[in-house]
């Protein structure tokens, strides 16, 4: 059987009833995710790449598609409105649907992996740590998003021949991240790539010139923080305290009227976990932790690293 889901996309009033023998459920109204596995489920191998100008998620392969995983947390929205019947979308959501967007992980030479922290003024996620990334333009290539996106984000620039990529997984996004902050105003499907740059992180930071609209703080953190980032699991009712193999700071890059300054951050900021109530707090996003997962799990057969001529 064939399933096939295309973002962008416009959510349809009413789901066609799935094929009889799948044993699969009607999949959750507004849930990417859950087109592909069974409703008491989160994640799905599936196929994807770009058809026709946009960005086709399958669960069969198709020319030029990539093997990879979709995933979305156990407290996603749009699986918790398919078990809330009674709550309907905004119109607002309903008539933007689904967007597709791209993510990168930039690991320099030296092992760390550069991550931003979004401008306060945001109107989605503000405040929260992320790779950089936005959204995927008709008929552009999902590499390509991804350099445009930290060139101008960060004013870096990466040349031909200096890096090598490979997709990482696709995580479904919705803000707020959970239906007790609110019904969902933002839906997205995020593919995030990992970037191995060539250069150290000493030289990539000289060539920076972030943009004060979008970032407010950068970093570049080294793969013991990254692993504990990666362990901290939101939903849970409480994080642990920092790991005594931890420094309790890491080094960061504030940006401030054009200036930029160092300073430090203390790392339990970074361990945080997404509130279920209230305000939002500085953290790391659920949806950047799942690329840091998966960046720490060995390339499989199909994740071959591609080379930029």
């Amino acid at each position: 059987m064939l399933v096939a889901i295309a973002v962008p996309r416009y959510w349809p009033s009413r789901w066609p009833s799935r094929c009889h023998g799948t044993g699969h459920a009607p999949p959750p109204p507004q849930s990417v995710t859950g087109t592909f596995c069974a409703a008491h489920e989160d994640a799905a191998v599936v196929t994807c790449g770009l058809d026709g100008g946009r960005f086709l998620i399958s669960d069969v392969a198709f020319p030029g598609s990539t093997t990879t995983l979709l995933k979305r947390p156990s407290f996603c929205p749009a699986k918790c409105l398919g078990q809330r019947p009674e709550l309907t979308p905004p119109a607002e959501l309903r008539g933007r649907g689904v967007a597709a967007g791209v993510a990168v992980l930039l690991q320099a030479s030296t092992g760390r992996i550069l991550l931003t922290r979004r401008a306060s003024t945001l109107s989605i996620f503000p405040n929260v740590w992320v790779p950089p990334g936005g959204h995927v333009e008709p008929d552009e290539e999902l590499l390509d998003v991804g350099l445009r996106e930290l060139e101008e984000e960060t004013g870096l620039r990466l040349d031909a021949g200096t890096f090598s990529w490979r997709m990482l997984g696709l995580w479904e996004s919705i803000y707020p991240p959970m239906l007790s902050r609110g019904l969902p105003r933002r839906h997205h499907i995020v593919t995030y790539l990992l970037l191995l740059s060539a250069e150290p992180h000493e030289q990539l930071e000289a060539r920076m010139r972030p943009s004060e609209s979008e970032v407010s703080a950068y970093a570049w953190l080294e793969p013991p923080i990254l692993e504990a980032i990666a362990a901290t699991e939101d939903g849970a009712d409480s994080v642990g305290s920092v790991p005594d193999t931890l420094p309790a700071t890491v080094s960061i890059t504030e940006l401030r009227d054009g200036s930029a300054r160092s300073t430090q951050l203390p790392t339990a900021t970074l361990l945080r976990v997404a509130p279920a109530h209230g305000e939002d707090v500085e953290r790391v996003s659920t949806g950047t932790k799942f690329a840091l997962q998966r960046w720490l799990e060995p390339p499989g057969p199909r994740a071959v690293p591609h080379h930029r001529e």
